[in-house]
């Protein structure tokens, strides 16, 4: 790459004091730093579910019964297991227990459909699946047609029982060549003793899959190093202690967002209350109040569902240290509000994607944030800004696709050579996202390259137009898109969806309500040319707007 406003690293200026520009990573896998941590922190609770505590000591010897299952049944380094749960017990234990044998886990999410399900498992050869009792009849609609030879059923209410574990209540069948089992019954038949297997870092640890936005969806693949080097990026980023941090995240484990909390979590001797539904916002506040945190992790949706609780509002909360938030932008606006509840300067946005482990930016622990921005590079990683038009450098201060090199870059898509080579240029991931960087060294997303909106030519950034029209007072929710102009041929209109507050009205007057404030604010083509009124917009499972939805349900019918 040639000469550069990027080359000279402006972002280590504003690096806190306790943060290296590179760090010393240990040349070790996940399972092996999780394996020192339970040794150091064995009576500490390594999980909370619903009040029922399960320590590291725990979770090391059911893990352990766990990993001699999949031994048992042939199960070997490189298989893929398949993890379908939501927060539960059952997941972190099938999670620990196939790193322990060195397999490669899979987070699997329970909201796909029976034809994602089937497309997903099929795609990475799963051999292995575990789901839970809830799920059970869409897994068995699909398994036969799958390449799963080991279904594994876990009950939501497992290990809440005094006396003993509930059952999956859930009816389990064998389907064609399928052996299905019932989790309770492995951890009581098979012995703890500790699997003897040694996992290379250098060996694949995770594949993730990501949404499709021009296809069906990629598995990144990920190996021990990329997690291991991630893992000590983020301790040191948030300057975490070992045995001294109580967690509280409503991001599903199935999800990389939620896995790294989880990976962490493990190799730091930090508690996790798990939060088996993310939308119970009541629940996520009394496990607040209840188990005090130091770290609360969330897509911003949920903080601001919790900012609207008189609850939360009122609470004590000098507890927590930081509140970590991801996967989507905090609206600015709200991030003032915000800190009015939390504390000055509380939260930490951090930005990234699967492909990289998945942080890439982080706002300073410590130090000032800037609201707006997703903050500055990690420790031992570059970031480049690039014309996507020309493949220039983008100059500072201008908008460019963001690019990304650093030891947390995936190996690349599973089977999907032509996808990782277009996506990873001389050694560069290619976000997809629009970017500016300041003099400071800090990153601001604008858009991303399949949102940006073309007006008669004219660019317009969606992300920073939503951030702008967020600010109406009527406005509870909102996500532009760029739909087909159905008057002028080759060019595009931007439409506006908008959820209002309690209420409000949906009619014409508030609709040229919000033009008019639109008119003041920008450029009258960045104007919203439709607005419309929706009950809720489309969200992923993690909280994040679906605009390729969105886009489908605004375009013009034909």
């Amino acid at each position: 790459m040639a000469t550069n406003p990027y080359s000279a690293r402006p972002w280590l200026k504003s690096y806190d004091a306790h943060v290296p520009a590179n760090l010393n990573y240990p040349w070790m896998s996940f399972i092996d730093m999780a394996r020192k941590c339970f040794c150091e922190v064995p009576d500490r609770a390594a999980m909370i579910y619903i009040d029922t505590v399960i320590s590291f000591k725990k979770l090391d010897s059911l893990s352990n019964k766990f990993a001699n299952f999949l031994l048992a049944k042939g199960v070997k380094q490189g298989d893929v297991v398949g993890l379908n749960m939501p927060n539960m017990p059952a997941f972190l234990i099938a999670f620990v227990g196939a790193q322990k044998v060195g397999c490669i886990t899979s987070g699997v999410s329970p909201l796909l459909t029976e034809h994602e399900l089937e497309y997903q498992l099929n795609d990475s050869a799963a051999s292995v699946l575990v789901t839970f009792d809830v799920n059970l009849a869409r897994v068995n609609a699909v398994i036969a047609k799958t390449k799963v030879k080991t279904l594994v059923v876990a009950g939501v209410f497992d290990f809440m029982g005094p006396v003993d574990w509930s059952a999956p209540a859930g009816e389990m069948k064998k389907e064609g060549a399928v052996e299905v089992y019932n989790s309770i019954d492995i951890l009581k038949k098979y012995p703890d003793k500790e699997a003897d297997t040694w996992v290379d870092p250098d060996s694949l640890c995770l594949m993730q899959y990501t949404g499709g936005t021009t296809g069906p969806s990629k598995g990144a693949v990920l190996t021990n190093r990329n997690i291991s080097h991630q893992i000590s990026q983020w301790v040191t980023w948030t300057d975490g202690k070992v045995g001294a941090e109580v967690g509280v995240s409503a991001f599903p484990l199935f999800h990389l967002a939620g896995l790294l909390y989880a990976y962490v979590g493990l190799t730091i001797g930090m508690t996790q209350v798990l939060i088996p539904n993310p939308r119970d916002v009541a629940f996520i506040i009394n496990q607040i109040k209840k188990y005090r945190p130091t770290v609360v992790a969330n897509v911003p949706t949920i903080f601001m569902e919790m900012m609207k609780n008189e609850d939360f509002q009122k609470m004590d909360l000098s507890f927590v240290k930081y509140y970590a938030s991801g996967a989507a932008p905090f609206p600015a606006e709200l991030i003032k509000q915000f800190y009015e509840i939390v504390g000055d300067n509380k939260l930490v946005e951090v930005y990234g994607m699967t492909e990289t482990s998945p942080l890439i930016t982080g706002q300073p622990f410590l130090g000032k944030k800037k609201i707006g921005s997703v903050g500055l590079p990690m420790p031992d990683t570059d970031v480049i800004l690039v014309d996507p038009a020309t493949g220039e450098i983008a100059k500072l201060g201008e908008p460019g696709e963001l690019c990304a090199r650093g030891p947390q870059i995936m190996r690349g898509y599973h089977n999907k050579p032509e996808e990782t080579a277009n996506s990873i240029r001389e050694g560069y991931m290619h976000t997809g996202d629009v970017a500016t960087m300041d003099e400071d060294g800090f990153f601001f997303i604008v858009d991303r390259l399949k949102d940006m909106v073309s007006v008669s030519g004219m660019k317009v950034f969606t992300r920073e137009l939503d951030e702008i029209i967020a600010r109406h007072p009527d406005i509870e929710m909102c996500a532009s898109v760029g739909v087909p102009d159905p008057e002028r041929s080759f060019t595009e209109i931007v439409a506006t969806a908008v959820v209002l507050k309690p209420g409000v009205e949906a009619n014409d007057a508030a609709r040229q309500s919000i033009i008019s404030f639109m008119r003041e604010q920008v450029a009258p083509y960045k104007v919203p040319k439709q607005i419309i009124f929706m009950e809720a917009l489309p969200l992923s499972a993690v909280g994040k707007i679906l605009k390729r939805e969105l886009r489908e349900m605004l375009k013009p019918k034909a």
